[in-house]
C-alpha cells in the first residue's frame, strides 16, 4: 500500500478542488453510494499517515475553514512550547508497495459511521490522479491491455476531475488525526517516537507500528534500517540512545526526501529494498518478518552493513 509520502502527494492533488461542487460521479465502488456525492461541495482535504480524508457539504452550505487554515489559527493562538521537540517541515512541493494488507497496529477512526468525511485507504497500486486516467502500461495475464478500473471518479463544475484507484472508502464523522505520530507532520513527537523505539521486541516491528510512526511503511522501514546500519531483528532495548536517534533522523529525513522527489516527478532508487546487493556490493538477505500472530512483511538487510545485536554470546546465525 502507498506510504505516507505517496498519500501526502495524493492530498496535494486534491487540494486545488477544495471549494468546488461535484457535477458528476462514477466508479466501480459498491462500498458507498457514489451517487450521494452528486451536487456536494468538497469542503476540505486532509492526510493522516496512510489515510486520505475528504470532507463534503451541501453545495449551498457555508464553506468552513480548511485544515491548513485551522492549523494557522491554532498556531496563532498557541505558540509552540520551548520544551517540546519539533522537526523541520517536509520540502514545500511511484514506487508502490507490493502488499495490500492493512497494518493491525492502525486504529480505526475515532468516530466511525455516517458523517461528511470520506476516508480513503489505498491498497496495492492504489493512487489518485487529477484530470487524467491511468492507462495500462503492460498486458495482463490473459494478454489483454486493459486500463485500470477506478473505484471513484469525481467530475467538478470547473471541468476538472479526480480519479481514485484501488482504495477502500467509508464515511466517518471526523478523521482519525494524531499529528504527533505522523512522520511527515510538523507536530511529530520525537520524544514519543524515541521511547517507542526502546521496546524489547525487534526494531523492525516497532517501525511499522502506526501508533507511533503513522505513514511509515515497508519501503521506508527497510531503507532507514540500512541507512542507520541496524539489523531489523535487533531488540530496541539493546540500542543505545544515539543509535535510536540516528534511526529516527534517517526515518524523518528519508520520508521528507521521498516526498520531495515525488513532487518533482522523480522515482525512488532504493539502496536495499528488493535488492540482491547493497551499495557496497555485499549479498543481501531477505525474510518475511513480523510479530507472532501479526502481519508479516518482506524485509531485506545486509548482514555485513547491519550486524546483528543480540543479548548474550549465543550463536547469532539464525538472525543473520
Amino acid at each position: 500500500m502507498p506510504e505516507g509520502p505517496s498519500v501526502r502527494k495524493f492530498q496535494l492533488l486534491t487540494s486545488p478542488f477544495v471549494g468546488q461542487v461535484v457535477a458528476k460521479v462514477g466508479g466501480s465502488s459498491r462500498k458507498i453510494n457514489v451517487n450521494a456525492l452528486n451536487a456536494l461541495r468538497l469542503q476540505d482535504s486532509q492526510v493522516h499517515g496512510k489515510n486520505l480524508y475528504l470532507a463534503f457539504v451541501a453545495a449551498d452550505g457555508p464553506l468552513g475553514p480548511t485544515a491548513e487554515e485551522t492549523a494557522l489559527q491554532k498556531e496563532a493562538r498557541s505558540p509552540a512550547q520551548g520544551g517540546q521537540e519539533q522537526l523541520c517541515a517536509p520540502h514545500p512541493q511511484d514506487v508502490e508497495l507490493q502488499e495490500f494488507q492493512h497494518s493491525r497496529s492502525e486504529a480505526p477512526d475515532a468516530a466511525e459511521g455516517p458523517g461528511n468525511w470520506l476516508r480513503f485507504h489505498f491498497g496495492l497500486f492504489g493512487s489518485v490522479r487529477a484530470n487524467e486516467f491511468s492507462r495500462a502500461n503492460k498486458a495482463n495475464k490473459r494478454g489483454d491491455w486493459k486500463d485500470p478500473v477506478p473505484r471513484l471518479v469525481l467530475h467538478f463544475e470547473s471541468g476538472g476531475f479526480l480519479v481514485f484507484y484501488n482504495c477502500r472508502m467509508h464515511w466517518c464523522s471526523s478523521p482519525r488525526a494524531d499529528p504527533a505520530s505522523d512522520i511527515l507532520s510538523l507536530e511529530f513527537h520525537r520524544g514519543q517516537a524515541l521511547e517507542a523505539l526502546s521496546a524489547s521486541h525487534p526494531i523492525c516491528y516497532t517501525l511499522l507500528d502506526q501508533r507511533y510512526f503513522s505513514g511509515l511503511g515497508n519501503i521506508i522501514k527497510n531503507e532507514v534500517l540500512y541507512l542507520a546500519n541496524i539489523h531489523p531483528l535487533t531488540p530496541g532495548s539493546l540500542l543505545a540512545l544515539s543509535d535510536r536517534e540516528r534511526l529516527l533522523d534517517c526515518a524523518v529525513q528519508f520520508s521528507s526526501d521521498w516526498l520531495h522527489h515525488k513532487l518533482l516527478g522523480q522515482r525512488l532508487h532504493p539502496q536495499i529494498y528488493q535488492r540482491e546487493q547493497c551499495p557496497l556490493g555485499h549479498a543481501v538477505m531477505k525474510a518475511t518478518l513480523g510479530p507472532p500472530g501479526g502481519l508479516k512483511r518482506l524485509t531485506w538487510w545486509c548482514p555485513q552493513c547491519q550486524p546483528v545485536v543480540l543479548p548474550g554470546d549465543g550463536d547469532p546465525s539464525p538472525a543473520t
